[in-house]
C-alpha cells in the first residue's frame, strides 16, 4: 500500500549485492509508476527510467530537451512505487561538473538506486541515431568524477555510459571506459555495440559491471538474457519496450474505435479492471482505512 516499504538505502544495498553475485539483472524500462509496479509483479530484477521514454511521454524527441528537474521528478514517482532498485538515465548530467553533482544528489533524494552519465555533447541525442558527437575525454572524465564526488550515499551506483563506439570505433570506446573506471565509475554502459563479438571484447577489457542495451530498432543485435549472461554482462535494459508495446496497442485500439464506433472487440486485449485494482492494491488501502469501503472490486 502507498509506497515501497524498502528505503532507498536498502534498495541501493540490494543492487550492490546482486551485482556482486555476478547474476544478470533484467531491468525493463517503466514509462510511469504503474508500469513499474507491473515490472515488479512479473518478477524482474530492477526498473529502468529511460530518457528517451521520458522525452516521448512529454511529446518531445530525445535530443536533450528534458531537464534535470523533470528526470528527477519522474524517477522519484517510479522509485517510490516499487521495492526494486531504479536505474536512471541522467543523460550528460545536465550541465557542467557542478550540475552533474547536483543531478546525482537530486536522484539520490528521489530514491533512485543509481544513474548513468554519458559522454555525448550537450544537448545529446538518442544513442542509436547517426550523427552523434562526443566531448573530449578529459571533459567526460570530469563528469564522472563530479558524479562520484557529489553522491552522498556510497551505495548509489554511478555508471559511465560511452557513445564513442559509433563515433571513433570500438578500441576508442574501450579506452574511454577504462578512463571512466579510473575516475571512479562503478559500472560501464557501452552504447550501440554491434553484436556479440563486440560485447565480448568489451567484457574482456573492462573489469567492472557492464550494462547491455537491448533496445528495439537500434544498431545492435537483440540477444537473449542467456546469451548476455554467457558473455559476462551484469545488467540488461529494455528501455523503450513497454512504451512501444503500449503505444502500439493504443494505436490499434483507436483505429478499431474509429472504424467500428465501439471498443467491444478490444476487451480481450485490455487489462481487466480487477487486474488493475490488484496492481494498485485497492484491498490494501481498504484494510488500512475502513473509511474507503466505498471502493467496489
Amino acid at each position: 500500500m502507498l509506497y515501497s516499504d524498502l528505503t532507498p538505502a536498502a534498495k541501493r544495498r540490494a543492487l550492490r549485492e546482486r551485482l556482486a553475485s555476478g547474476d544478470l539483472l533484467q531491468m525493463p524500462g517503466a514509462f510511469n509508476p504503474l508500469s513499474a509496479r507491473l515490472v515488479e509483479a512479473k518478477g524482474f530484477d530492477g526498473v529502468y527510467v529511460s530518457g528517451a521514454v521520458l522525452s516521448a511521454d512529454l511529446g518531445l524527441p530525445d535530443i536533450g530537451l528534458t531537464t534535470a528537474t523533470e528526470v528527477a521528478a519522474r524517477a522519484g514517482q517510479i522509485a517510490r512505487m516499487t521495492r526494486l532498485p531504479t536505474l536512471v538515465d541522467a543523460d550528460t548530467g545536465f550541465g557542467e561538473p557542478m550540475n552533474v553533482a547536483r543531478t546525482v544528489q537530486a536522484l539520490e533524494d528521489a530514491g533512485a538506486s543509481g544513474c548513468h552519465i554519458e559522454d555525448q555533447v550537450n544537448p545529446k541525442r538518442c544513442g542509436h541515431l547517426d550523427g552523434k558527437q562526443v566531448v573530449d575525454q578529459a571533459t567526460a572524465v570530469q563528469r564522472i568524477r563530479a558524479a562520484v564526488t557529489g553522491r552522498r550515499d556510497p551505495d548509489f551506483l554511478v555508471m559511465a555510459r560511452t557513445d564513442v563506439r559509433a563515433v571513433e570505433g570500438l578500441p576508442a570506446a574501450i579506452d574511454r571506459a577504462k578512463a571512466y573506471v579510473g575516475a571512479g565509475a562503478d559500472a560501464v554502459f557501452p552504447e550501440a555495440l554491434l553484436g556479440p563479438h563486440e560485447l565480448e571484447a568489451f567484457r574482456a577489457a573492462i573489469d567492472v559491471p557492464l550494462l547491455a542495451n537491448m533496445t528495439e530498432f537500434g544498431k545492435g543485435e537483440l540477444l537473449t538474457a542467456e546469451q548476455l549472461a554467457a558473455l559476462g554482462y551484469n545488467i540488461v535494459i529494455y528501455p523503450v519496450t513497454l512504451l512501444r508495446l503500449a503505444m502500439g496497442a493504443a494505436e490499434a485500439g483507436l483505429d478499431e474505435i474509429r472504424a467500428t464506433g465501439t471498443q467491444a472487440a478490444l476487451l480481450d486485449r485490455m487489462q481487466h479492471r480487477s487486474d488493475l485494482y490488484s496492481l494498485v492494491d485497492y484491498s490494501g488501502y481498504r484494510a488500512f482505512d475502513s473509511g474507503i469501503d466505498d471502493f467496489q472490486l
